[in-house]
């Protein structure tokens, strides 16, 4: 079965085509960082305005890379939420109005459930049940994944996410947008050490995530050493990323370390923008490995959003008899 999918939740315009929801025959990205660099972050009109520019010529491409025309397709996915309701609606609108022409299924994929998927692309032992953390610069999601199409939701963050917080202190330091890989870079120079940020936690809710303490941390001690008429150099950045970067991670890592504690020891799954942080990979695979669980993690190039991931949970959406009306809606927050 082929599953055409479509992504543009927010500031990657992509198409893809997958095989029985582990085969990648292609994958095609129209990326907007440079535009959004020029802000400091994404711009929702001007990210909604260039998915219309480029849906048409990435859907096109994504096709004959793959070596498939429209009618040896069985059913287009889409990503349907959460994200930015503008770049959401476009992505499906056009997805609305290929599968109807061709008539094609329309199948409605979670984001989340998506770059859970993205394993299955690079991992075929992989099945559930397993436990997902997904990380991301919208999302921070514990859950565990009873079956390809069931989720169960254990923790998730209540405020900043960690992609998000990590932009923000990438912003502080004056690092280049978008702040992950440069972020990633400049931890692994400093001392995690050197400074004392603290991570929060939820009361009443223990596997729930709080990061926004974090970042207002990593603000104050910038803005404290500026009122003082300091200017931090290289080390003293450094050290700060390293900091904040482990204050983060154990933040996560903890939570994690207490699931395989007191629950079913199953493999874990980490997905999501931030899963490309080495120092996250390196934390999360050390702590499978002291449980004696399975760890899987996709390649760099399927941490980001991506439609690979949208067609290969697309395809199960699809074998489990998911399908989207012609008036399906987009959600710009939504349950997983």
């Amino acid at each position: 079965m082929i599953i055409l999918g479509i992504e543009s939740s927010c500031d990657e315009t992509a198409a893809s085509v997958v095989k029985d929801g582990r085969e990648m025959l292609s994958s095609v990205v129209a990326t907007q960082v440079a535009t959004h660099a020029l802000y400091g972050g994404v711009v929702p009109e001007i990210a909604s305005r260039a998915h219309t520019e480029a849906i048409s010529g990435v859907v096109t491409g994504s096709l004959a890379k793959a070596g498939v025309s429209l009618s040896d397709i069985d059913a287009v996915a889409v990503t349907y939420a959460p994200g930015l309701i503008g770049a959401l609606l476009t992505g499906l609108s056009f997805a609305k109005g290929l599968a109807y022409a061709a008539n094609k299924p329309l199948v409605p994929v979670h984001h989340i459930r998506g770059h859970v998927a993205a394993n299955y692309l690079v991992h075929p032992r992989l099945e559930p049940p397993f436990y997902a953390l997904v990380v991301s610069g919208g999302h921070t999601s514990l859950m565990k994944v009873g079956s390809y199409t069931g989720y169960e939701l254990i923790g998730r963050a209540r405020d900043d996410a960690a992609g998000e917080a990590f932009d923000k202190a990438a912003r502080m330091l004056g690092l280049p947008y978008p702040g992950g890989a440069a972020m990633d870079k400049l931890a692994s120079e400093g001392d995690p050490t050197s400074i004392k940020f603290t991570s929060a936690t939820v009361h009443g809710s223990e596997y729930d995530f709080s990061f926004s303490g974090l970042k207002t941390a990593v603000i104050n001690y910038v803005h404290t050493a500026e009122q003082r008429g300091e200017t931090l150099d290289a080390r003293e950045k450094a050290d700060i990323a390293a900091s904040f970067t482990g204050a983060l991670i154990y933040t996560i890592v903890t939570r994690l370390e207490k699931l395989l504690t007191e629950k079913e020891k199953l493999p874990v799954v980490l997905a999501g923008g931030v899963a490309a942080n080495s120092h996250l990979r390196r934390a999360v695979c050390d702590l499978c490995a002291g449980f004696g669980v399975e760890c899987f993690i996709p390649p760099l190039s399927l941490c980001g959003d991506n439609a690979a991931m949208i067609a290969s949970q697309g395809y199960y959406e699809f074998l489990a008899g998911v399908r989207a009306p012609l008036d399906q809606n987009a959600y710009a927050t939504l349950g997983v």
